[in-house]
């Protein structure tokens, strides 16, 4: 092996190895268990989320793969509908050409043609992270098979009465002019106003108060165009005798009537609210209630209608309204009829005020534009009785939640779950197969030939429904379409139902209640029986990652390292505003100065596993990182001194006699309690707890503690044969087991070197599971060789050690000189284990020599470190040069006094603490602490060296 640990050399050739032997197959004995990939979008690239999912679900996979389950874990990417066809469109658009020009067929040519040239840009960042899915399986959600199977759901939910079209209010993107789901809305926190607007009372009514108007306030005014009620609420007193009257609706003269609902909140503004169901989720629901008129008074673009389209709440046209608009609004765009509506009210004498607001804007997360709530014919999913029995498996356990709490989250939503808009007005995506005849019926089918056939059309003309369906409706069949569904294939009967989703949190709702949906309602069965959610991956300050932010990680560059220069490019490239560019490379500088150096992937797995408590968001720490490469390094050390005492020597694997020493007995307890404990973490989710039990015992029991405690034994030329092979048998097989128990985090390092030792470890040669780590036996603790006695026997060597460290380090005495050291209170047992371990001590602790305390005897002027009951005096006559120490301690009692005074001062100052930043104190504070704590040491061991 190389000297020092280079994860660049070895990774990318591992990977390719067990990629080419299909070691990522299923090929177990055991149970079936599967994960399913949570499919990313074929436009994208890595992001933390990625990095941090993956290497959980990989941990789990590996995991169970060595524990002998069949394991798959398939992967596959999303079509991404909206943003692919953004992305080619915005390609077609540098040559100018629109995807008008070039006609549907075309224009979906092209997007798979840069499908086939980019799409393949995450799968293969998914392989740097050493993911060991099984791509033979890969899958695509518009690949032909999965194409099948959402027809085959879209029909056989149609037939079942859960699938219709109707006219509904959707999020309207007015630039992609589709219809998008709530989680491609981004809300906006921006300053804006409130308009607080007259609206005259008609037949010569009256408020308490003598007024012939009302007050109503709206973030809106453009939308009172369409109007369709004012509200109050029932208990407000002010309105009651107004209630069942009319509104005089100003520059429309339309007659519209007060009523009375729960929904508005007296306490705000006048407790009055307009009503306008085609425009604003809350009051459609108000609408339905009242069964109002539905008043749409813009088109796609949301610039204003000649004459605005009335609709019943059932969806039907309301022919009986009139739907005239003042024609000097139309054409324009809302924001432009906003002003000029305002204008018209302040003409006319009724506007009232305009008051500064806060409010909520609502995006499209990719179009950047305002949404408009807008009516429209959609397809939509019928979801309460699908809801009832995805709430029923999740009741009984069936499928269980990690952490439990969020199941609560999953009962909220289902129990109040409204219907699924699945249309989308787009060109890439799975067609609705759905076909029109001249007369306007629709007829679903699998294809136009069965439709025809079903429904004895014969010739008559016939076009399909021009919408696709939402992404989350291919994906929401995504654990069994994969599988080969609806056709009853092996794979399906094997691997299905999943065994665990990870996930986050934010699509609970959008995914994971979908798949459960439809899985129960079209397979009978559940899609998965536990869903893993964590928390979203932040950064060091614990702030969301974001673009606008300057703060996104990419995994692979701290995987393979990045430049400053390349990170600031990537930063900064492409933010409009220089100011904020100016900021970011501000901060990015301060925080990298250096760029990010190459830790690896198994450094950033380690880190993200160890940082994946359950539930709650992870605070990124690059300090995490750093620390988990040295944790590498130190594996890789460790190996390194292992072949080079084992290497070409006998180590007892071959059947011979060996004599275990208590070190020898001690790690190999140790080991099966780690195996115990990983075991049980893994089990329960805890992969943060796991990952501080492997590191405890790697890095304090096997590298600080046992490599060190077995050297005596090694390099001593008079130690029994028996006993150096027990030695060397323990040293290798304890790292065998340890590089076992490690793989599932860290798969490339334990990999390298368990190729290396296997052959000295004994593991068995020309066989599968002889070839790769990964498919090695998981290690199982054994009981009988947890040895209480040896466990008890060196932990108090250790004490005795790390007192003695202790006292060398304060008393400034070299490691390398001899020391002599006075028993006092000392037990049987205490003297037996001295006696046992008398060579290990003389050889590691530097001891000159070891002698017991005599009744009476008086204890010369020591240093003193206590091992349970027993104390351990080191005599300092002799081993200083006392006056040279103590001039030394009052130098720097000295300067430490001097900042405690200047700190100290500092904080007194009542100006300095006044316009000082919290963070500026809190510094200072602990900078005084630190000062104040450190001369407290200096002078209590300034007094142990004047007294000797």
């Amino acid at each position: 092996m190389d000297k020092t640990y280079q994860p660049h050399a070895i990774e990318t050739a591992l990977y390719q190895n067990w990629e080419a032997n299909n070691y990522f197959a299923p090929q177990g004995k055991g149970a079936p268990y599967t994960i399913m990939i949570p499919p990313p979008n074929v436009t994208g690239s890595l992001h933390m989320g990625h990095g941090f999912n993956n290497s959980i679900m990989d941990c789990l996979i590996r995991f169970r793969r060595m524990q002998g389950r069949n394991t798959l874990w398939q992967p596959g990417t999303d079509h991404a509908g909206i943003a692919t066809q953004m992305v080619v469109e915005r390609q077609l658009a540098a040559d100018g050409i629109g995807r008008h020009d070039l006609g549907r067929e075309k224009f979906l040519e092209k997007v798979w043609e840069w499908k086939e040239q980019s799409g393949g840009t995450i799968t293969r960042q998914i392989r740097r992270l050493g993911s060991s899915v099984d791509w033979s399986r890969e899958r695509f959600t518009m690949d032909e098979g999965l194409s099948e199977s959402v027809k085959e759901a879209f029909v056989r939910l149609h037939k079942d009465g859960l699938i219709y079209r109707g006219k509904r209010l959707v999020n309207w993107d007015t630039k992609f002019h589709t219809a998008i789901s709530d989680l491609e809305v981004e809300n906006h926190d921006e300053k804006g106003s409130l308009w607080n607007l007259r609206y005259p009372l008609a037949d010569g009514n009256k408020t308490a108060d003598g007024k012939d108007y009302l007050i109503v306030a709206t973030t809106r005014p453009e939308t009172m165009l369409g109007d369709s009620a004012v509200a109050v609420n029932p208990s407000d007193e002010r309105y009651q005798a107004l209630i069942g009257t009319f509104i005089e609706l100003p520059l429309l003269g339309r007659r519209i009537p007060i009523i009375a609902d729960d929904y508005c909140d007296p306490e705000f503004g006048t407790g009055c609210v307009k009503i306008t169901p085609a425009h604003d989720f809350n009051d459609y629901e108000v609408g339905k209630r009242h069964n109002l008129p539905l008043i749409n008074i813009f088109d796609k673009n949301a610039a204003v209608l000649a004459t605005a389209q009335v609709f019943n709440v059932d969806g039907s046209v309301n022919s009986a309204f009139d739907g005239s608009l003042p024609p000097q609004f139309a054409g324009l765009d809302r924001f432009e009829a906003r002003k000029q509506i305002v204008a018209a009210f302040e003409a006319a004498g009724l506007l009232e005020s305009i008051e500064p607001h806060a409010l909520k804007v609502p995006k499209g997360d990719r179009s950047g534009t305002i949404i408009e709530p807008w009516l429209t014919d959609q397809w939509y999913v019928s979801t309460k009785p699908l809801a009832e029995k995805a709430i029923a498996v999740v009741e009984s356990g069936e499928i269980q939640f990690v952490p439990k709490q969020y199941e609560n989250m999953y009962f909220s939503w289902m129990r109040d779950i409204q219907d699924w808009c699945i249309s989308r007005q787009l060109w890439w995506g799975h067609r609705i197969p759905a076909w029109y005849d001249d007369a306007g019926n629709v007829y679903v089918g699998r294809d136009e030939a069965e439709v025809r056939a079903t429904h004895n059309l014969g010739d008559a003309s016939l076009r399909q429904d021009e919408d696709v369906l939402d992404t989350w409706f291919s994906s929401g069949l995504w654990t069994f379409s994969t599988l080969g569904w609806p056709e009853q294939t092996d794979a399906l009967k094997t691997f299905h139902p999943t065994d665990v989703l990870v996930t986050g949190f934010d699509i609970i709702f959008f995914w994971v209640a979908r798949m459960i949906m439809l899985s129960t309602h079209l397979t009978g069965q559940i899609p998965f029986k536990t869903v893993y959610v964590h928390g979203l991956v932040r950064d060091g300050q614990g702030q969301k990652m974001s673009k606008s932010k300057g703060n996104v990680l990419d995994p692979l560059d701290i995987v393979d390292g990045i430049t400053l220069d390349a990170l600031l490019e990537k930063r900064t490239t492409g933010l409009m505003q220089p100011k904020l560019a100016e900021k970011i490379a501000k901060q990015t500088k301060a925080e990298f100065p250096d760029g990010i150096a190459a830790y690896g992937t198994d450094a950033l797995r380690f880190t993200n596993l160890a940082l994946a408590s359950t539930g709650r968001d992870i605070k990124f720490d690059m300090g995490r990182v750093e620390g988990y490469r040295n944790f590498c390094n130190k594996i890789w050390n460790a190996a390194n001194f292992v072949l080079e005492n084992t290497d070409g020597q006998d180590t007892g694997v071959n059947g011979e006699e060996v004599e275990l020493s208590s070190v020898d007995r001690w790690i190999i307890s140790a080991l099966q309690r780690t195996e115990a404990e990983v075991t049980r973490q893994l089990d329960a989710f805890r992969f943060d707890l796991a990952a501080h039990a492997l590191y405890e015992f790697i890095w304090d029991e096997y590298c600080a503690w046992y490599l060190e405690l077995v050297k005596p034994v090694l390099w001593d030329e008079n130690a029994s044969i028996e006993r150096q092979r027990g030695t060397r048998r323990t040293l290798i097989r304890v790292l065998e087991v340890a590089l076992r128990l490690a793989h599932p985090f860290m798969p490339f390092i334990t990999e390298e070197i368990w190729q290396r030792i296997k052959a000295q470890a004994g593991v068995s040669q020309g066989e599968k599971q002889g070839e790769t780590i990964m498919l090695q036996a998981w290690p199982v603790a054994n009981d009988s060789r947890i040895d209480a006695a040896a466990e008890d026997d060196i932990e108090w060597v250790k004490q005795l050690m790390l007192g003695l460290r202790q006292i060398r380090g304060e008393m400034k005495i070299s490691m390398a000189k001899r020391i002599d050291i006075i028993l006092q209170n000392a037990s049987a047992e205490d003297l037996r284990r001295l006696a046992d371990n008398a060579p290990l001590l003389n050889k590691l602790a530097k001891l000159e020599s070891v002698r017991v305390l005599e009744a009476g005897e008086e204890a010369p002027m020591s240093a003193t470190a206590l091992v349970g009951d027993m104390q351990v005096l080191v005599p300092m006559a002799g081993l200083i040069d006392k006056d040279a120490e103590l001039a030394r301690l009052d130098k720097e009692i000295a300067r430490l006094d001097g900042e405690v005074k200047r700190v100290g001062g500092k904080l007194a100052n009542e100006g300095f603490v006044a316009k000082a930043p919290a963070e500026v104190l809190d510094k200072e504070r602990a900078k005084l602490a630190e000062a104040e704590q450190a001369l407290g040491k200096m002078v209590e061991q300034r007094g142990k060296i004047a007294a000797l």
